[in-house]
């Protein structure tokens, strides 16, 4: 693709996104008073082209390394059976394997240091909404994206057949980091929502829900968090860099990361849910200030 054509297809792109999401914040904000252009507002869009315009050329190359790879390691006999089942067999296959293999993967980010470096770019977004889910460090998307794709690659399900599910996937990261609160009651237990992930960016760095289409992971695995109301901010507890540049080097800069276990530990006793009662499946439906 030509420089001419992405640029337009990032336009288009964003223009799309702003058009869908920009009026779900304004009718069901989670936080009510939040700007359009908010603080960080221009660092999130400078990481919103970055993606577009190319570290999404340099992942997809990456990955499909990755799958040519995977190509020899499981037997041809085995990838053509599971690409001979019934489209709709197939996609709930992915959706599970994917969201397995994302669970852990995720829950690794938040304990492994190394993997944190990387991850705590995206977390230091303080003000969350459709254009916050874009700050990521290419190297984490890389990771993150061969987990999602590693049952695809790895099992033989067609990327053609399977493509819809794989842009339905990046949609509803977008959607689980905007501005919205939606009432849909007790169906949270098997659906994501942006309250159960705006509690994953609270500033505890092992808040829970690291699930991402479905809670059912967090629901096994006892990571689910649902209080009825937003958390106080979002961010890290460490020192973090307030320019585009600044973050892209962030993982690699020598440093002491001092934590804020006090702070942490504070946030942690709020957000915890009770030992001998179920967590909440409603998450209420009110919303904060702020």
């Amino acid at each position: 693709m030509n420089v001419p054509s992405m640029l337009l297809a990032t336009a288009g792109s964003f223009l799309f996104l702003a058009l869908v999401f920009y009026p779900l914040e304004r009718a069901f904000p989670a936080k009510h008073g939040q700007r359009f252009f908010r603080p960080a507002w221009w660092l999130d869009l400078c990481f919103f082209l970055g993606q577009y315009l190319l570290w999404s050329g340099i992942v997809l190359w990456v990955l499909s390394r990755f799958g040519d790879w995977i190509d020899g390691v499981v037997p041809a006999a085995f990838r053509a059976a599971v690409a001979g089942q019934p489209w709709w067999l197939q996609a709930v296959e992915v959706i599970l394997l994917s969201d397995f293999f994302v669970y852990w993967g995720h829950r690794l980010q938040h304990r492994v240091p190394f993997l944190w470096r990387f991850h705590s770019v995206h977390h230091s977004a303080e003000h969350l909404d459709w254009l916050a889910a874009h700050r990521e460090h290419p190297l984490d998307t890389v990771y993150t994206m061969g987990l999602i794709n590693l049952p695809v690659f790895l099992l033989g399900f067609p990327l053609e057949t399977l493509a819809g599910l794989i842009a339905f996937r990046g949609i509803w990261a977008i959607y689980i980091h905007s501005n919205v609160r939606l009432p849909i009651g007790p169906l949270r237990w098997f659906v994501g929502a942006p309250e159960l992930h705006h509690w994953h960016h609270d500033r505890v760095r092992d808040a829970g829900n690291y699930a991402n289409i479905s809670p059912l992971m967090d629901l096994a695995f006892g990571t689910y968090r649902c209080p009825d109301h937003e958390p106080e901010s979002f961010g890290v507890n460490e020192e973090m860099p307030r320019s585009y540049f600044g973050q892209m080097l962030h993982p690699f800069r020598r440093k002491k990361r001092k934590a804020s276990r006090a702070a942490e530990e504070i946030i942690a006793d709020r957000t915890a849910p009770a030992t001998d009662t179920p967590p909440d499946p409603s998450c209420g439906v009110k919303a904060t200030s702020g």
